[in-house]
């Protein structure tokens, strides 16, 4: 599956564009770590657009992501990437067992936060923002409460990455679709991006 038909899936079925926002995140940091790591881009960068994408048909546990699996099947969605969907969540009791799988799950929860640090800085931005910032904003408890603590750190363990590392690849990774997730704020592009 191509990014094209991944993006009309996505597009069909949400209408939150700050969701919409999130799986793009999540995609900037699979495609970076797909190119990091050898693995395939399209297929790495399909799996965290795709992640999400029924969560306003099944907005809860009991049913996201499994019962949103079957439609992406008609759709041609390759196995590994239906493996890698449903054990992003910790509630599926899917395992996680390949890279795909692993790098998912890491990717998924970070992005949150990290958005959230980036939008209550004075430049609400992704440009000047560093991994010092989010650890700093992680130790209060209430900040981004809806974020899974537990959950970043335990997908950092799993791909193998100290967790500040991870925090800033994945920054970097999202720093590069800065406009696109309207995380710009009030500094211009870098010219290195």
């Amino acid at each position: 599956m191509n990014r094209k038909e991944a993006l009309d899936i996505v597009r069909k079925h949400i209408k939150s564009e700050s969701l919409v926002h999130h799986m793009q995140a999540v995609e900037a940091a699979m495609v970076a770590y797909a190119e990091k790591l050898g693995q395939d881009t399209e297929v790495w960068g399909a799996a965290g657009l795709l992640h999400d994408y029924d969560w306003e048909i099944h907005p809860d546990v009991d049913s996201h992501p499994l019962e949103g699996i079957a439609y992406l099947r008609e759709q041609g969605v390759s196995e590994e990437i239906l493996h890698a969907i449903a054990a992003h969540a910790t509630h599926t009791d899917y395992p996680r067992e390949s890279l795909l799988d692993k790098y998912l799950y890491a990717c998924d929860e970070i992005t949150g936060m990290i958005t959230a640090v980036a939008l209550v800085r004075p430049s609400r931005s992704l440009y000047d923002l560093e991994a010092s910032s989010v650890k700093k904003k992680w130790k209060d408890k209430s900040f981004a409460a809806g974020t899974d603590r537990d959950v970043m750190a335990e997908g950092a363990s799993e791909i193998g990455i100290d967790l500040w590392e991870h925090v800033g690849n994945v920054i970097l990774a999202m720093r590069k679709i800065a406009p696109l997730l309207s995380l710009e704020g009030n500094l211009p592009r870098p010219a290195e991006l």
